[in-house]
Protein backbone atom coordinates (compact mmCIF):
# COMPACT_ATOMS: atom_id res chain seq x y z
CA UNK A 1 0.00 0.00 0.00
CA UNK A 2 1.13 3.51 -0.77
CA UNK A 3 1.08 6.19 1.49
CA UNK A 4 -0.48 8.90 -0.40
CA UNK A 5 0.27 12.56 -0.84
CA UNK A 6 -1.78 15.59 -0.28
CA UNK A 7 -1.42 18.18 -3.04
CA UNK A 8 -2.94 21.78 -2.89
CA UNK A 9 -5.36 22.42 -5.88
CA UNK A 10 -4.61 25.36 -7.37
CA UNK A 11 -7.68 27.85 -8.08
CA UNK A 12 -6.82 30.94 -8.14
CA UNK A 13 -10.85 31.49 -8.16
CA UNK A 14 -11.95 29.28 -5.36
CA UNK A 15 -12.48 31.05 -2.30
CA UNK A 16 -10.63 28.43 -0.03
CA UNK A 17 -7.36 26.38 -0.09
CA UNK A 18 -8.67 22.98 -1.11
CA UNK A 19 -6.04 20.33 -1.11
CA UNK A 20 -6.64 16.50 -2.26
CA UNK A 21 -5.50 13.72 -0.97
CA UNK A 22 -4.51 11.53 -4.02
CA UNK A 23 -6.20 7.94 -3.48
CA UNK A 24 -6.04 7.08 -6.90
CA UNK A 25 -2.35 6.35 -6.53
CA UNK A 26 -2.82 3.66 -4.62
CA UNK A 27 -1.78 0.13 -6.44
CA UNK A 28 -5.32 -0.77 -7.40
CA UNK A 29 -6.36 2.79 -7.91
CA UNK A 30 -8.69 3.53 -4.91
CA UNK A 31 -8.43 4.07 -0.77
CA UNK A 32 -10.17 0.49 -0.74
CA UNK A 33 -7.16 -1.64 -0.46
CA UNK A 34 -6.80 -0.10 2.83
CA UNK A 35 -9.66 -1.43 4.01
CA UNK A 36 -9.90 -4.57 2.44
CA UNK A 37 -6.22 -5.23 3.29
CA UNK A 38 -6.40 -4.56 6.91
CA UNK A 39 -9.52 -7.12 6.99
CA UNK A 40 -8.03 -10.12 5.35
CA UNK A 41 -4.45 -9.71 6.67
CA UNK A 42 -5.94 -9.76 10.64
CA UNK A 43 -8.26 -12.43 10.29
CA UNK A 44 -7.01 -15.90 11.35
CA UNK A 45 -5.25 -18.31 8.86
CA UNK A 46 -7.98 -20.87 9.29
CA UNK A 47 -11.00 -18.37 8.20
CA UNK A 48 -9.37 -17.83 5.07
CA UNK A 49 -9.13 -21.58 4.02
CA UNK A 50 -12.12 -21.59 1.30
CA UNK A 51 -10.82 -18.15 0.15
CA UNK A 52 -12.30 -14.75 0.75
CA UNK A 53 -15.86 -13.13 -0.63
CA UNK A 54 -16.69 -9.62 -0.70
CA UNK A 55 -19.52 -7.71 -2.39
CA UNK A 56 -18.84 -4.47 -4.66
CA UNK A 57 -18.81 -1.86 -7.32
CA UNK A 58 -15.54 -2.79 -8.52
CA UNK A 59 -13.15 -0.74 -5.88
CA UNK A 60 -13.53 -2.96 -3.25
CA UNK A 61 -13.43 -5.88 -5.12
CA UNK A 62 -9.88 -5.37 -6.57
CA UNK A 63 -9.02 -4.44 -3.04
CA UNK A 64 -9.86 -7.93 -1.82
CA UNK A 65 -8.51 -9.74 -4.90
CA UNK A 66 -5.44 -7.82 -4.43
CA UNK A 67 -5.06 -8.66 -0.70
CA UNK A 68 -5.72 -12.08 -1.30
CA UNK A 69 -3.32 -12.89 -4.25
CA UNK A 70 -0.95 -11.29 -1.77
CA UNK A 71 -2.11 -14.13 0.63
CA UNK A 72 -2.00 -17.09 -2.08
CA UNK A 73 -6.24 -17.56 -1.21
CA UNK A 74 -8.50 -17.45 -4.15
CA UNK A 75 -11.47 -14.24 -3.64
CA UNK A 76 -14.81 -14.42 -4.89
CA UNK A 77 -16.70 -10.99 -5.78
CA UNK A 78 -20.41 -10.99 -6.29
CA UNK A 79 -21.24 -7.27 -8.08
CA UNK A 80 -24.35 -5.73 -9.20
CA UNK A 81 -25.47 -5.44 -12.90
CA UNK A 82 -23.70 -1.93 -13.60
CA UNK A 83 -20.26 -3.10 -12.36
CA UNK A 84 -17.79 -0.93 -14.30
CA UNK A 85 -16.86 -3.04 -16.97
CA UNK A 86 -13.20 -2.11 -16.67
CA UNK A 87 -12.99 -2.68 -12.76
CA UNK A 88 -14.28 -6.30 -13.32
CA UNK A 89 -11.28 -6.74 -15.71
CA UNK A 90 -8.88 -5.40 -13.22
CA UNK A 91 -10.50 -8.32 -11.01
CA UNK A 92 -10.14 -10.77 -13.13
CA UNK A 93 -6.56 -9.91 -13.32
CA UNK A 94 -5.58 -10.03 -9.88
CA UNK A 95 -7.25 -13.24 -9.76
CA UNK A 96 -10.90 -12.70 -8.69
CA UNK A 97 -13.54 -14.63 -9.45
CA UNK A 98 -16.46 -12.50 -10.73
CA UNK A 99 -20.37 -13.90 -9.70
CA UNK A 100 -22.80 -10.70 -10.92
CA UNK A 101 -26.29 -10.29 -9.33
CA UNK A 102 -28.98 -7.99 -10.00
CA UNK A 103 -28.80 -4.70 -7.89
CA UNK A 104 -31.66 -5.91 -5.60
CA UNK A 105 -29.76 -9.14 -5.20
CA UNK A 106 -26.66 -7.36 -4.30
CA UNK A 107 -28.15 -4.83 -1.69
CA UNK A 108 -29.86 -7.29 0.03
CA UNK A 109 -26.09 -9.52 0.21
CA UNK A 110 -25.01 -5.79 1.78
CA UNK A 111 -27.40 -5.72 4.23
CA UNK A 112 -27.02 -9.39 5.22
CA UNK A 113 -23.48 -9.30 5.23
CA UNK A 114 -23.39 -12.74 3.17
CA UNK A 115 -23.89 -14.14 0.07
CA UNK A 116 -25.61 -17.37 0.01
CA UNK A 117 -24.33 -20.15 -2.09
CA UNK A 118 -20.95 -18.75 -1.94
CA UNK A 119 -18.11 -19.92 0.97
CA UNK A 120 -15.58 -18.00 1.77
CA UNK A 121 -14.14 -15.30 4.39
CA UNK A 122 -16.79 -12.47 3.93
CA UNK A 123 -15.47 -9.15 4.00
CA UNK A 124 -17.84 -6.41 4.20
CA UNK A 125 -16.88 -3.66 1.99
CA UNK A 126 -18.15 -0.67 4.58
CA UNK A 127 -19.10 -1.91 8.48
CA UNK A 128 -16.50 -5.03 9.32
CA UNK A 129 -14.37 -2.79 11.95
CA UNK A 130 -11.33 -3.72 10.28
CA UNK A 131 -12.61 -2.34 6.47
CA UNK A 132 -13.74 1.21 9.17
CA UNK A 133 -9.69 1.18 10.48
CA UNK A 134 -8.26 0.58 7.39
CA UNK A 135 -9.99 4.01 6.04
CA UNK A 136 -8.99 5.55 9.23
CA UNK A 137 -5.40 5.80 8.15
CA UNK A 138 -6.81 7.85 5.77
CA UNK A 139 -7.70 10.60 8.50
CA UNK A 140 -4.67 9.87 10.44
CA UNK A 141 -2.30 10.93 7.28
CA UNK A 142 -4.44 14.00 7.49
CA UNK A 143 -3.76 15.35 10.62
CA UNK A 144 -0.35 14.37 10.17
CA UNK A 145 0.49 15.56 6.63
CA UNK A 146 -1.36 18.96 7.02
CA UNK A 147 -1.29 21.29 9.89
CA UNK A 148 -4.72 22.59 9.98
CA UNK A 149 -7.66 22.44 8.03
CA UNK A 150 -11.18 22.97 9.12
CA UNK A 151 -13.28 20.78 6.83
CA UNK A 152 -13.23 17.19 4.93
CA UNK A 153 -15.35 16.30 2.46
CA UNK A 154 -15.82 12.70 2.11
CA UNK A 155 -17.88 10.70 -0.83
CA UNK A 156 -20.42 8.09 1.14
CA UNK A 157 -21.40 5.14 -1.01
CA UNK A 158 -22.17 2.71 2.18
CA UNK A 159 -20.71 4.82 4.98
CA UNK A 160 -17.53 3.05 5.71
CA UNK A 161 -15.07 5.65 4.38
CA UNK A 162 -16.92 8.54 5.91
CA UNK A 163 -16.75 6.40 9.54
CA UNK A 164 -13.37 5.69 9.58
CA UNK A 165 -11.88 9.33 8.53
CA UNK A 166 -13.90 11.15 10.57
CA UNK A 167 -13.28 8.50 13.89
CA UNK A 168 -9.88 9.17 13.20
CA UNK A 169 -10.05 13.40 12.44
CA UNK A 170 -12.69 13.79 15.51
CA UNK A 171 -10.57 12.06 18.23
CA UNK A 172 -7.32 14.12 17.38
CA UNK A 173 -8.78 17.40 15.53
CA UNK A 174 -12.52 17.66 17.61
CA UNK A 175 -13.45 20.79 16.09
CA UNK A 176 -13.22 19.60 12.10
CA UNK A 177 -16.67 19.72 10.17
CA UNK A 178 -17.11 16.53 8.53
CA UNK A 179 -19.42 16.89 4.62
CA UNK A 180 -20.80 14.06 3.10
CA UNK A 181 -20.67 14.28 -0.92
CA UNK A 182 -23.32 12.04 -3.44
CA UNK A 183 -24.26 11.99 -6.35
CA UNK A 184 -27.67 13.36 -7.11
CA UNK A 185 -29.00 10.49 -8.32
CA UNK A 186 -28.81 8.47 -4.92
CA UNK A 187 -28.18 11.22 -1.79
CA UNK A 188 -29.98 9.44 1.39
CA UNK A 189 -27.61 11.24 3.87
CA UNK A 190 -28.50 14.51 2.36
CA UNK A 191 -32.22 13.46 2.26
CA UNK A 192 -32.02 12.27 5.92
CA UNK A 193 -29.97 15.25 7.03
CA UNK A 194 -32.96 17.14 5.58
CA UNK A 195 -35.71 14.60 7.41
CA UNK A 196 -34.37 15.52 10.61
CA UNK A 197 -31.47 12.74 10.47
CA UNK A 198 -33.97 10.06 9.91
CA UNK A 199 -33.46 8.00 6.96
CA UNK A 200 -35.71 7.02 4.68
CA UNK A 201 -35.41 4.77 1.73
CA UNK A 202 -35.36 6.77 -1.57
CA UNK A 203 -35.67 6.24 -5.59
CA UNK A 204 -31.91 5.49 -6.73
CA UNK A 205 -31.24 5.53 -10.75
CA UNK A 206 -27.41 4.06 -11.92
CA UNK A 207 -24.83 6.08 -13.86
CA UNK A 208 -21.39 6.63 -14.12
CA UNK A 209 -20.75 7.36 -11.01
CA UNK A 210 -20.89 3.46 -9.82
CA UNK A 211 -18.71 3.80 -6.22
CA UNK A 212 -20.79 6.68 -4.41
CA UNK A 213 -24.23 6.56 -3.79
CA UNK A 214 -27.55 4.31 -3.12
CA UNK A 215 -30.88 4.27 -2.06
CA UNK A 216 -31.03 3.47 1.31
CA UNK A 217 -28.24 3.89 4.67
CA UNK A 218 -27.09 0.85 6.18
CA UNK A 219 -28.87 1.29 9.67
CA UNK A 220 -25.65 0.33 11.67
CA UNK A 221 -23.31 2.82 9.36
CA UNK A 222 -25.51 5.57 9.97
CA UNK A 223 -25.83 5.20 13.58
CA UNK A 224 -21.82 5.19 13.45
CA UNK A 225 -21.41 8.38 11.44
CA UNK A 226 -24.35 10.43 11.94
CA UNK A 227 -23.03 12.09 15.15
CA UNK A 228 -19.88 12.58 13.41
CA UNK A 229 -20.87 14.29 9.67
CA UNK A 230 -21.88 18.11 9.99
CA UNK A 231 -23.74 18.08 6.72
CA UNK A 232 -24.27 16.86 3.22
CA UNK A 233 -24.74 17.76 -0.13
CA UNK A 234 -26.16 16.50 -3.55
CA UNK A 235 -23.31 17.00 -6.55
CA UNK A 236 -25.46 17.01 -9.84
CA UNK A 237 -23.90 14.52 -12.40
CA UNK A 238 -23.19 17.43 -15.10
CA UNK A 239 -20.56 19.13 -12.13
CA UNK A 240 -18.94 15.24 -11.18
CA UNK A 241 -18.49 14.96 -15.05
CA UNK A 242 -17.28 18.29 -15.15
CA UNK A 243 -14.37 17.54 -12.47
CA UNK A 244 -12.42 15.49 -15.20
CA UNK A 245 -11.46 18.40 -16.72
CA UNK A 246 -11.28 20.52 -13.63
CA UNK A 247 -8.45 18.03 -12.90
CA UNK A 248 -6.85 17.52 -16.12
CA UNK A 249 -6.48 21.18 -16.59
CA UNK A 250 -5.96 22.48 -13.12
CA UNK A 251 -4.14 19.64 -11.59
CA UNK A 252 -2.88 17.46 -14.43
CA UNK A 253 -4.75 14.53 -11.99
CA UNK A 254 -6.05 11.89 -14.73
CA UNK A 255 -8.99 9.83 -12.80
CA UNK A 256 -9.80 6.65 -15.00
CA UNK A 257 -12.49 4.65 -13.78
CA UNK A 258 -13.24 6.48 -10.70
CA UNK A 259 -15.91 8.90 -11.11
CA UNK A 260 -16.94 7.87 -7.37
CA UNK A 261 -13.67 10.25 -6.22
CA UNK A 262 -14.70 12.92 -8.77
CA UNK A 263 -17.75 13.56 -6.99
CA UNK A 264 -15.88 14.28 -3.68
CA UNK A 265 -13.33 16.56 -5.39
CA UNK A 266 -15.99 18.16 -7.45
CA UNK A 267 -17.96 18.37 -4.59
CA UNK A 268 -15.60 20.08 -2.48
CA UNK A 269 -14.81 22.98 -4.77
CA UNK A 270 -18.59 23.72 -6.00
CA UNK A 271 -20.29 23.29 -2.23
CA UNK A 272 -17.50 25.91 -1.20
CA UNK A 273 -17.76 28.26 -4.16
CA UNK A 274 -21.43 28.57 -3.33
CA UNK A 275 -20.31 29.60 -0.03
CA UNK A 276 -22.16 26.61 1.55
CA UNK A 277 -19.37 26.06 4.06
CA UNK A 278 -17.93 29.70 3.62
CA UNK A 279 -14.24 30.94 2.99
CA UNK A 280 -12.13 28.06 4.63
CA UNK A 281 -9.60 26.05 3.22
CA UNK A 282 -10.54 22.27 2.01
CA UNK A 283 -9.84 18.70 1.63
CA UNK A 284 -11.16 16.47 -0.78
CA UNK A 285 -11.34 12.96 1.65
CA UNK A 286 -9.40 16.38 2.80
CA UNK A 287 -9.96 19.71 4.60
CA UNK A 288 -10.64 23.36 4.49
CA UNK A 289 -7.94 25.61 6.47
CA UNK A 290 -9.29 29.09 7.14
CA UNK A 291 -7.52 32.09 5.08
Amino acid sequence: MTRTPVIRLQLDDAPAEIWLKLENLQPIGSFKLRGAANAILSADTADLANGVVTTSTGNMAQGVAWAARELGVPATIVVPHNASMSKLAAVERLGGRIERRTWDEWWAAMEAGEVGGVDGYFVHPVRDVPVIAGNGTIGLELVEDLVEFDAVLIPWGGGGLTTGIASAIKALRPGTEIYVCEPENGAPVTDAIANGRVPTKIEYTTSFIDGAGSGALLPEMWAHAEPLVTNAFSISLADAAAGVRLLLERGRIVETGRHDELVEQKGLYFAMWRQQIGERRGVELVGVRRS
